[in-house]
């Protein structure tokens, strides 16, 4: 995959290894006490690989990270046709997601990242037993699929540098448990304007980007996507998406 800031470098096999260090085991689907676990299908290899990758970072940034898994129409009516959405809370306070194909069901379900790591990299096959359903540790709201506007594209070289450059800072201003100050990350690094929307992106979003790979740098012509709703903002680059919301929730005073 892409570049990474905040950890280290490393991808897929690394995860796996971090995955296996838990002391948690993949189901092979041959134990019947594990029937009423999430089914995941994805029939192509790639696509396979591609949510390994991501479920591999989201597990490098967070041992006890879930993921939520979410079916979302395909374009057309076919079984080959179906999308699942990955979902995860990185520890940016930023959501992080990858759509493949295929399907699960339940058609919403969330398990544990390490569990499904482990189910992806050791069992394999197009049928998956995506381990535990842990829909309880899940507390993020998603965005509405629809109201989404696009505002503007960047190439992605200069998203990386910004990124680099505000991982740079932030090991200069890290606290003392090795974590930047949130006034740092909230820091508005770039304003994008378009179909009459200005768009404001914290440094939380660029480093969630980064510490997922999401960004490609092979070629000069890469770009990061920026759309928005009224409420949320996301950025779409080469290999997935960070998603925040574009102002804080008010508390609820009782």
């Amino acid at each position: 995959m892409g570049r990474c800031g905040m950890v280290e470098s490393g991808g897929y096999g690394a995860g796996i290894a971090a995955a296996a260090g838990t002391g948690e085991h993949p189901s092979t689907g041959e134990n019947p006490s594990t029937g009423g676990n999430p089914r995941l299908r994805i029939p192509d290899a790639a696509q396979r690989d591609d949510l390994g990758a991501f479920v591999a970072r989201a597990v490098r940034l967070d041992q006890q990270i879930v993921v939520r898994l979410k079916n979302r129409a395909g374009p057309g009516e076919g079984p080959e046709d179906d999308v699942v959405e990955a979902w995860v809370a990185t520890p940016f306070d930023v959501l992080a997601t990858r759509a493949v194909a295929g399907s699960v069901v339940p058609s919403d379900a969330t398990v544990s990242g390490n569990e499904l790591l482990a189910e992806l990299a050791v069992v394999g096959g197009a049928e998956l037993n995506a381990g535990t359903p842990r829909d309880l540790q899940w507390r993020s709201a998603l965005p509405t699929t629809g109201g989404w506007q696009a505002v503007d594209e960047l190439p992605a070289t200069v998203v990386a540098e910004l990124a680099d450059s505000g991982i740079a800072l932030a090991r200069e201003n890290a606290g003392p448990h090795g974590t930047p100050p949130a006034s740092l990350l909230d820091q508005t690094v770039l304003t994008v304007s378009g179909s009459d929307t200005t768009v404001k992106i914290p440094l939380r979003c660029l480093f969630a980007l980064s510490g997922m790979g999401f960004i490609g740098t092979n070629g000069s012509d890469e770009i990061v996507r920026v759309s928005a709703t009224d409420s949320w903002l996301r950025i779409d680059a080469r290999f997935g998406a960070v998603v925040r919301r574009r102002h804080a929730l008010l508390p609820l005073l009782v």
